[in-house]
C-alpha cells in the first residue's frame, strides 16, 4: 500500500536509507535526507506492508520543474515492482500539479538504469557529485 509519509515514519525511513548504504547512497547523504523529510515531506510516499515500511520515494517542485527524489527499497523486497509503483505514483501526482514544464530525476550510476526503464533519458553526468564514488546522473522524462 502506498500512502503519504508522516512524521512517525521518520525512523523507519532512516533505517531504509541505512539498509541501502553504501550500495546506493553515501553515508554523508543522510543529512540531506533528513533535511528533505522536513522540507518536502508533503510529496513523499511510503510503501507499507504489514505495518512495515519497505519502500519510499517522492518528489519536489522547484519553479516549473518536478524532481523525483530519494527512492529506496528494503533489500529483501527489491525486484518486486515496489520502486516502480512508488515512482509511478509520484509521476501521477506530478501530472496533476500546475505549472510543471518538465520532470527530472537526479540519481547515481547505481540507480540510473531503473529510471531509464521508466522512460527517463540521460541529460548529463558529473563524477563524484553526491560523494566520492557517487556520480550524478541527471535524467529527464521526455
Amino acid at each position: 500500500m502506498i500512502r503519504p509519509y508522516k512524521a512517525d515514519d521518520y525512523h523507519q525511513i532512516i533505517q531504509l536509507f541505512e539498509f541501502n548504504t553504501p550500495e546506493y547512497f553515501a553515508a554523508e547523504e543522510k543529512d540531506d535526507l533528513e533535511k528533505y523529510l522536513v522540507q518536502f515531506s508533503d510529496h513523499f510516499f511510503v510503501f507499507e506492508e504489514e505495518k512495515q515500511i519497505i519502500g519510499a520515494g517522492g518528489y519536489n517542485i522547484i519553479e516549473n520543474q518536478g524532481r523525483l527524489s530519494w527512492y529506496f527499497i528494503h533489500p529483501h523486497h527489491r525486484g518486486k515492482g515496489i520502486g516502480k509503483s512508488i515512482a509511478q505514483h509520484s509521476l501521477d501526482c506530478l501530472q496533476k500539479e500546475e505549472g510543471i514544464d518538465h520532470i527530472i530525476v537526479r540519481t547515481s550510476q547505481h540507480a540510473w538504469q531503473f529510471f531509464e526503464k521508466m522512460g527517463f533519458q540521460l541529460e548529463k553526468m558529473e563524477k563524484d557529485f553526491w560523494a566520492p564514488g557517487f556520480d550524478l546522473y541527471q535524467m529527464q522524462l521526455p
